[in-house]
């Protein structure tokens, strides 16, 4: 990548030009845009490898209450959702990101070291409800804390940056979740899990620390001229981010693509459930499984982040990179369809998510830096929360009902295909608009440029 000869003093006198230099040859990034990428990078890596340490035991406690009882957690975990969105779309409202992102977070740090002292003095016969409270709660966490970190990240960024920097930012949370993940793997059997708990929580507050430094570098970017004063309350209605979903067509088809995302994601996830069950009796041998899928994934898609991302998002665009997700979800159902065992199991779930979290992921990211800052924080947490699990009971309770018509694994597996090929023509829908409606916001930006 060329850099003019200020930029290049501009890297220099930050004192970050060595590594300006190292990363220039890895992601197309600004020299002014540099700290503010790392600190994005060291926030996400914090997330994910906290909730990468919990995930595997939320896992394994899923499967430990019986799959006939995944449909009741996924409910449990919906009205938690619609809950928590009440109150942050009052902090949203009232108070500056700065103020209600570390808020929102030391509220689950809290919530998570209780569940640490829980299962340090639990019975066993409370066990068992203690681990369905929990995977309701991980689950819940999961989705908030993550989407929290999206709307920072494209609240600080615009389009055409997200294009360049989303997957390499995305990188960092496929190495915090590597991170989460070979913790947990290789520690899950010799230490009590509230002890990786309690790690868990720590690490949020790490993840505090990054969120003040990226808000102030946010406002000195700039990247939206005609947008000022970031850091004061975005103001709105406390429910206006559920109104606004559907008041847009844009919006609604959003919510449309995470609902087929949700309920595709669920059914592969009750088959995993069915499959791990009849070939792993023992609760760490389960746990270890889950585990390496999640390495395994999380490898190959730091290496889609790194190397692919940017590079598809240029050349093929928003619209063809969001229809490939589905299209993997279409060829993996038709592999479980013909093949459900636990090696086709991990193949699928290793190329669907791995192509979820290296190209989905961060092209969905990218459909929210052409909507208004309300809408990035208080729309974008219902979709990516609320929207995302009531996908999630859907596909719950559509499995259910399937296998209580008398369908197996494959026959269920046709069905979710079927369902691939609505969500592909859905997402190659939602790439074209974006990129219009970012050459709207282009064309207004350099408007107020030339009457600035």
């Amino acid at each position: 990548m060329s850099v003019d000869s200020g930029d290049s003093r501009t890297a220099d006198k930050t004192g970050n030009g060595v590594v300006y230099r190292v990363l220039a040859r890895m992601v197309d990034v600004r020299p002014r845009e540099l700290p503010a990428l790392l600190w994005s990078w060291g926030y996400i890596f914090t997330l994910l490898s906290s909730y990468y340490v919990m995930r595997p035991i939320r896992d394994q406690m899923g499967v430990a209450g019986g799959v006939k009882n995944l449909q009741w957690l996924f409910m449990g975990t919906l009205i938690c959702m619609l809950l928590l969105n009440v109150p942050f779309g009052a902090l949203v409202k009232s108070l500056p990101r700065s103020r209600f992102i570390p808020i929102t977070y030391r509220f689950f740090a809290v919530s998570i070291l209780l569940f640490a002292a829980a299962f340090r003095f639990a019975d066993p016969s409370g066990m068992v409800w203690l681990g369905r409270a929990f995977f309701i709660w991980i689950s819940v966490f999961n989705l908030f804390v993550v989407s929290i970190f999206w709307a920072l990240i494209v609240d600080t960024f615009n389009s055409e940056d997200g294009k360049r920097l989303f997957g390499f930012i995305a990188a960092g949370a496929t190495i915090g979740a590597i991170t989460g993940s070979a913790v947990t793997a290789g520690l899950a059997k010799h230490i009590p899990i509230e002890a990786l708990l309690v790690f868990a929580a720590l690490l949020l507050e790490v993840a505090v620390l990054c969120v003040r430094h990226l808000s102030r570098l946010s406002d000195a970017l700039n990247a939206r001229p005609f947008e000022r004063d970031r850091e004061t309350p975005i103001g709105g209605g406390v429910l206006s981010g559920i109104t606004h979903a559907f008041r847009s067509g844009y919006l609604a088809n959003i919510v449309l693509f995470m609902l087929l995302f949700a309920v595709t994601s669920t059914f592969i996830y009750f088959q995993q459930a069915n499959i791990v069950s009849r070939n792993f009796a023992d609760r760490g041998a389960q746990t270890a499984f889950f585990a390496s899928i999640d390495l395994a994934v999380n490898v190959a898609t730091l290496a889609i982040q790194l190397f692919l991302t940017a590079r598809l998002a240029r050349v093929l665009g928003v619209a063809v990179a969001l229809a490939l997700l589905p299209l993997i979800t279409i060829i993996g159902f038709g592999t479980l369809a013909l093949v459900p065992t636990a090696a086709a199991l991990m193949i699928v779930q290793v190329v669907r998510r791995s192509g979820d979290y290296g190209i989905a992921r961060p092209m969905r990211e990218v459909l929210y830096t052409v909507v208004p800052r309300e809408d990035r924080y208080k729309t974008k947490s219902f979709i990516d929360t609320v929207v995302y699990r009531a996908g999630d009971q859907v596909g719950a309770w559509s499995y259910v009902a399937l296998t209580g018509l008398g369908l197996g694994i494959s026959e269920i597996a046709i069905a979710g295909a079927a369902l691939g090929v609505v969500w592909l023509v859905n997402g190659y829908w939602l790439g074209r608009r974006q990129d219009r409606l970012a050459r709207d916001e282009r064309q207004a930006a350099r408007t107020v440029g030339d009457t600035a």
